[in-house]
């Protein structure tokens, strides 16, 4: 008997700000299952999280508040030196201002994903990982934590009994030890959209990732995440859907009966 695959397909959303446009989030939501939304602080509005959540909410695709650090200048990629207490007072805030958005177009919080460099700070500092998964437990204590594959902050979400979606990138190289290749070094990104969608397909259905180093890196892959802010993210977004779709890969949003 054939095994059955499912997996989700996630996209960071709601990054515009003010007079500032970023990403194709109408036009991608189609294409995929989960949207993080920004909450406000490396990204995001009041009336760009409002339209979001609308969008998403008309799409049928699970809603996530996607909190980060308070940088707006430098989008939430550079890390600062905060400390457990203050990632989760942050967490919590932004949490509720997207909770609240929610709540008023009558959707729910399905899921919770870090931004950028607190999301890679939490991969690897067990401890600020906790304080991030506490916040998650406190607020959301139903919602599924987003985590890199095989992270830290996937431990502290498992420890506290949360759900967990272990998250791989379709567009990005990996290190031997599991952890991404920082954007500041060579070949980080995957630039070919067949190799970036081989990566995907391998990593869902045997379980693998090849890291830079040429080794086989072990890794599971409940959830995709794809960007949507490239010139060729709507075309990428359609076409990574449709070869999982005919790999019998269903899609789906992690602890949801629905395609």
């Amino acid at each position: 008997m054939n095994k059955l695959y499912a997996v989700d397909l996630n996209c960071d959303m709601g990054e515009s700000f003010g007079a500032y446009s970023l990403g194709h989030d109408e036009a991608i939501l189609p294409s995929i299952t989960s949207a993080n939304i920004a909450c406000g602080y490396h990204a995001g509005d009041p009336a760009v999280m409002k339209r979001t959540v609308r969008l998403a909410l008309q799409h049928g695709v699970a809603i996530g508040a996607h909190p980060g650090l308070p940088d707006l200048v430098g989008f939430g990629r550079r890390e600062m030196a905060v400390s457990p207490e203050e990632a989760y007072d942050m967490t919590v805030y932004q949490l509720g201002a997207l909770a609240a958005f929610v709540r008023a177009e009558g959707g729910t919080v399905h899921h919770v994903k870090p931004h950028g460099a607190l999301y890679n700070m939490a991969a690897v500092n067990p401890t600020l990982a906790e304080a991030l998964a506490e916040a998650v437990y406190q607020v959301h204590p139903e919602a599924c934590l987003y985590g890199l594959a095989g992270s830290a902050l996937i431990s502290a979400g498992q420890k506290l009994g949360l759900h967990v979606a272990q998250e791989v990138f379709a567009d990005r190289t990996y290190q031997p030890n599991g952890t991404l290749t920082p954007r500041r070094q060579p070949n980080a990104l995957l630039t070919d959209p067949a190799a970036a969608i081989a990566q995907v397909v391998r990593m869902v259905q045997e379980g693998k990732v090849q890291a830079l180093s040429g080794e086989d890196v072990t890794i599971q892959a409940d959830t995709v995440c794809i960007h949507g802010d490239g010139a060729h993210a709507l075309e990428f977004a359609q076409r990574i859907r449709a070869t999982l779709q005919q790999a019998g890969i269903t899609i789906q949003a992690p602890y949801q009966t629905t395609a």
